[in-house]
């Protein structure tokens, strides 16, 4: 039987291991099992009689130390806006400074407030714990965000969100010096009593209207930590380039990096060649190689928990918000051509048909041949090299398409999802405004690199399965049946069938998407088929993901931007024995917390992002309200119908109001309104003629008329004050029709 711990070294675990001092915690740091239990319960009852430790539940502490559950008094904001709290528990001293470290959704707090807390030791110059709230209970000021108008008597302020007409009250002595017109933060003070609730302002942020303040106004808005902390710039400062110690020599390969035109990290390099293995005729063998993040961002670390507190770089037309300062993120961690990059790669072997026959992960030192991108790729295998490309056509590109070709055999037969949704780009000139808006051309070399990071991730997964290590899995589950329903109806009022009565494949859906290919119903389909998905998200245990129809699948191939390809970084360290900056023992115990936390990180960016081009394309097309343009109807609501230009992919709000004077009924199965007289229907991915009436770039909100339905005109009528009806012969037919019922 292995011997007990000494009193000193389990009261040393116990002060390094906060969240982790339950008995059971105990017992399986210093490996005790059995009978052994036993004893060690005897010497921890002795350890909280002595006072050398506190028990509290389950857990036991250090006498002083803050459990990892505790309630906080919430201290005012210091200069930076950084929020701290002391604790209020019994028998610990007011000297810890404690961070409240805020996320999606969470109540905005205020000096005196009072809060329950999960909290975790760090070990960092500003903070010694990091506090996560639980639930608030005192009460708190809410957060306005809005357009200060100054009035007589102070002013008001006006909001920013879209469907929103609630305004604020801003006493004079509460303007906080803002100036009619601009973007202010407010918080609520007193309760509603008359007229206007009322709110101090207690931020200027500038001119709405200005340069570059969409975006500003969409990190504001939705909470995206964009300022680091001093000790996480001083903790990237201290980095430094990466020894070969330890480290496989990748650096004869010829790995090469494709990216964006405007890239500025690059995490993933790639090289394939024609296997030579007689037995494995046709086949490949891939390289894709990533940068090695966990090297320079350990657990527990000041840049660790700003990145999980980020959770994804943020990406906007003008500005990134990076999950990691850059000098990591441009620089040390970046795959830049002709220097010396940490990595960790993996060489996958490919049979003809594109399935992997044999993986293997290692961790070491690559030098990339060169940085290309995406278009400069793909005119130099298509026939038109420049100077960069042209020594590397026959020797590195034209191998990666041979091995491209191969994957897109095993796709084919796999059979994910196959949407065709065209990507807007918005393009932005010196100044800041919005100089075009184009859809992002889809090349194969887009569809190469998409290929082997899926590879690669899918090899990732598998790898940390054999060895039985914890880790995130991108988990994308399966339609639920009210939305595969939904979708049925309106496939079915196409003319077009949905298989029913079997287990839902991607196949199915693809062959759905197949049916309405070139068709007037093509958009519908395909926004439909989209919508009726759920959404993706971080998980410990493997769901499988429905749309790239893999079993295993783990996000391994862009740590710069992402924390849940960390994770699988770290997991791939500790399974291998690479090192001591590998998984931690906290990081395991909050596996499931952190995919929760960057799962909402995730649709927070994806908000703020779509909030940013809204409000740029509403600027964009704000000199052109009247004009008309074409589209289609890309959603449909009780309160009106959302139709998406063709000319921008911008987004517009027909309301209900302005179809007309009669009652338009509902269907939300069909995702239908349907006129009480005239029998119009307006469905999804219908086209239509709109006139532009309202654009408004601080909200990003398009005001449109309906002209036109696929050819039916329309015209204004004064029994509906102006606003647009279906032509009184398409209405005589209508109430024809509904005489004719009746009798």
């Amino acid at each position: 039987m292995k011997p007990l711990p000494s009193k000193d070294e389990i009261r040393q675990w116990i002060s390094e291991n906060p969240g982790l001092a339950a008995k059971r915690d105990i017992a399986r740091a210093f490996g005790i099992k059995g009978d052994a239990r036993i004893a060690l319960k005897a010497l921890l009852r002795e350890l909280e009689g002595e006072g050398v430790v506190e028990k509290s539940g389950r857990r036991f502490r250090a006498p002083g130390i803050l459990p990892p559950v505790a309630v906080l008094q919430v201290l005012a904001p210091d200069a930076a806006g950084d929020l701290f709290a002391r604790p209020l528990e019994e028998g610990v001293e007011e000297g810890p400074r404690i961070l409240i470290v805020p996320k999606k959704g969470d109540p905005a707090l205020g000096a005196g407030d009072r809060i329950l807390a999960r909290l975790a030791k760090v070990e960092a110059e500003d903070r010694d714990y990091e506090a996560r709230l639980i639930r608030k209970l005192g009460s708190n000021p809410a957060k306005v965000l809005g357009v200060f108008r100054q009035g007589a008597e102070g002013g008001r302020i006006v909001p920013i969100e879209k469907g929103s007409d609630r305004e604020w009250r801003v006493a004079s002595d509460m303007t906080g010096g803002a100036r009619d017109g601009e973007l202010v933060e407010a918080e609520a003070v007193g309760g509603r009593r008359l007229g206007l609730p009322a709110a101090q302002v207690v931020a200027r942020l500038g001119d709405p209207a200005g340069p570059r303040a969409a975006s500003l106004i969409a990190i504001h808005q939705h909470g995206i930590p964009d300022v680091f902390p001093d000790a996480v710039i001083a903790e990237a400062d201290r980095a430094e380039p990466v020894g070969m110690k330890g480290r496989e020599d990748l650096r004869d390969l010829p790995l090469v990096t494709i990216d964006p035109v405007d890239a500025r990290d690059r995490d993933d390099a790639v090289y394939a060649e024609a296997d030579t293995d007689p037995g494995n005729p046709g086949g490949f063998v891939i390289w894709v190689a990533i940068a090695d993040v966990a090297h320079f961002v350990t657990p527990g670390s000041a840049l660790d928990r700003e990145a999980r507190r980020r959770g994804n770089s943020t990406y906007f037309p003008d500005r990134v918000v990076p999950m990691l300062p850059d000098i990591l993120s441009g620089d040390l961690c970046s795959l830049h051509e002709g220097v010396d990059r940490a990595c960790i790669a993996v060489r996958m072997v490919i049979d003809k048909d594109g399935h992997k026959r044999s993986h293997r992960f290692v961790r070491g030192m690559m030098r990339s041949v060169a940085s290309l991108h995406y278009a400069q790729v793909q005119a130099a295998v298509d026939g038109a090299p420049d100077e960069k490309t042209a020594p590397l056509v026959d020797w590195v590109l034209k191998p990666l398409y041979a091995a491209y070709a191969a994957l897109k055999q095993a796709r084919e037969q796999r059979q994910p999802l196959d949407l065709e949704l065209p990507e807007r780009k918005i393009e932005l000139g010196e100044d800041g405004r919005v100089v075009s808006v184009a859809f992002k051309e889809r090349l194969e070399a887009h569809k190469l690199i998409e290929e082997m990071m899926i590879l690669a991730n899918v090899a990732a997964a598998e790898e940390l399965i054999r060895l039985k290590r914890p880790l995130l899995f991108r988990v994308h589950e399966e339609p639920s049946p009210l939305k595969l329903e939904g979708l049925r109806e309106v496939a079915e009022g196409a003319g077009l069938t949905l298989a029913k009565g079997q287990v839902l494949q991607t196949r199915h859906l693809n062959r759905l998407l197949a049916q309405a290919e070139g068709t007037e119903f093509d958009e519908l389909i395909n926004l439909s088929t989209l919508r009726s998905m759920t959404q993706a998200y971080y998980h410990p245990e493997n769901f499988g993901h429905f749309g790239l129809a893999l079993r295993n699948y783990a996000h391994f191939t862009s740590p710069i931007r992402r924390y849940s390809d960390l994770i699988v970084h770290r997991a791939l360290i500790s399974a291998h024995g690479w090192g001591q900056d590998g998984l931690s023992a906290w990081d395991e115990e909050n596996l499931e917390e952190t995919g929760k936390l960057i799962s909402e990180a995730e649709r927070r960016s994806m908000a703020a992002e779509r909030d940013t081009n809204d409000r740029y394309l509403a600027a964009y097309l704000a000199d052109r309200v009247g004009a008309e343009f074409a589209g289609r109807i890309s959603g449909v609501q009780r309160f009106g119908v959302f139709v998406r230009l063709d000319e921008t992919g911008a987004d517009g709000l027909i309301p209900v109001r302005a179809l007309g004077r009669e009652y338009f009924n509902y269907d939300e199965g069909s995702q239908t309104l349907r006129g009480s007289e005239t029998g119009l229907v307006l469905g999804i991915g219908q086209k239509v003629m709109v006139r532009l009436a309202e654009a408004v770039p601080v909200t990003g909100g398009l005001i449109l008329e309906l002209l036109s339905v696929e050819g039916a005109a329309m015209r204004p009528s004064r029994r509906s004050g102006g606003k647009y009806q279906p032509r009184k012969p398409a209405q005589a037919a209508a109430k024809r029709r509904l005489v004719r019922k009746r009798r």
